[in-house]
């Protein structure tokens, strides 16, 4: 049983990629996280010794403080956060515990530098309707929470991201981008090693309306319409990101745990 200032892996799991999941902390040391450098969802590493920098920014958030073994450094960052008036847990059993659970880990060296802007920073065309949405829901709920993205003329897309160090995605001939039958969110699952039934529930709808084969899963023309309608909504890109996120933290706990709910289902509660 987890101490009063630990959390489970199962209740971790349940708040990764949701609203609610905490700003998660990685202070592994390097030998350690070298032999192994994947991170578990949306956390970024911070050393154990530089933890009091974090504590403005984390001061009214819930965190959670992870190491190789959930022991000292953890258990030690994590009381310090507390002594700063963090709400701050540690992870019970650390990685090794993680890994043994088979619970998902995206790999460090997917994940785009992110050392000149505090976090990553992305690129695409403005006027974003499906593919453009899901990517940076899945990128801020899965693999950085900090992630910032641009929205410019298609034209503009690949000049900006090298003037601005940014990462182009879902345009033509770009390493993010789609892929034979699949879309740039089925790229991001894939390259993020996020292979889980929920997110591929996801992908299967995002490509099917994406890709305008909306016969081919039920619920993506549902979403489709959703999107654009969002589109004729916003004439400003960021708000529409920022509605549509919130539409997506709803698919994604249906794709998780309502699948076989209906709504003769829901009367007879």
């Amino acid at each position: 049983m987890a101490s009063p200032n630990q959390i489970t892996i199962s209740k971790l799991l349940r708040l990764i990629g949701t609203r609610d999941c905490p700003v998660l902390l990685d202070v592994c040391i390097d030998e350690d996280f070298n032999e192994d450098p994947r991170l578990i969802p949306s956390a970024r590493r911070i050393p154990f010794h530089a933890i009091g920098n974090v504590v403005s920014e984390v001061r009214d958030k819930k965190v959670v403080v992870i190491c190789q073994k959930g022991l000292k450094l953890s258990a030690g960052a994590s009381a310090l956060l507390r002594a700063d008036g963090v709400d701050a847990e540690y992870l019970e059993g650390g990685l090794l515990a993680w890994r043994a659970a088979s619970a998902p880990l995206v790999p460090f060296n997917a994940i785009p530098d992110n050392s000149d802007h505090g976090g990553t920073l992305w690129v695409t065309r403005h006027r974003p309707k499906i593919d453009r949405i899901a990517c940076p829901w899945l990128i801020r709920r899965f693999v950085d929470r900090q992630a910032r993205f641009l929205f410019v003329e298609p034209s503009q897309v690949e000049l900006v991201a090298e003037k601005f160090g940014a990462t182009a995605f879902d345009i033509e001939n770009t390493f993010w981008g789609h892929r034979r039958d699949g879309c740039t969110f089925d790229t991001m699952i894939g390259e993020f090693s996020l292979n889980t039934e929920p997110l591929k529930r996801m992908a299967e709808i995002i490509r099917a309306a994406d890709t305008g084969n909306l016969d081919a899963v039920s619920e993506a023309a549902g979403v489709s319409a959703l999107l654009l309608g969002l589109s004729r909504m916003f004439k400003d890109d960021l708000p529409q990101l920022e509605a549509g996120v919130l539409l997506f933290d709803a698919l994604y706990l249906w794709c998780r745990d309502a699948i076989d709910e209906t709504h003769s289902s829901m009367r007879q509660r």
